[in-house]
């Protein structure tokens, strides 16, 4: 398996992770399983690109350079990113985090439609 397969394939494990965590009362967790899983897929979309970095911040800028700035993939998508990471900031360093289930639920939504573009851009079934 390459590593963007194993990419894929934790975004989408995380995905319904997130999903039993919610169910379970447990939204700080879930939210950081929703934030990985849109990191784990624009972290695939940038290996596509040929490109690779060892820190959030400059994956998530460059994400927003290649994919948003240029058009390729909605910016809506860069702006969860970014919102995702700061909610998973909360959610891991806070207690309480002060996140919602309204926020959890858009953070789901906004990682599933993440996921189905990324299929779409890179024509993965």
């Amino acid at each position: 398996m390459t590593e963007r397969a194993a990419l894929w394939q934790k975004a989408e494990r995380y995905l319904r992770s997130a999903a039993l965590l919610v169910a379970d009362g447990d939204l700080d967790s879930a939210a950081s399983r929703l934030y990985y899983a849109m990191f784990y897929l624009a972290e695939a979309l940038l290996d596509a690109e040929g490109m690779r970095f060892s820190s959030h911040q400059a994956l998530i800028s460059a994400y927003g350079q290649r994919f948003a700035k240029s058009g390729a993939l909605d910016p809506r998508f860069h702006r969860a990113l970014i919102t995702a990471f700061n909610r998973r900031q909360l959610s891991d360093y806070l207690a309480p985090s002060g996140l919602t289930a309204d926020d959890i639920n858009d953070m789901r939504a906004d990682a599933e439609a993440f996921l189905a573009a990324a299929k779409r851009y890179l024509n993965v079934s």
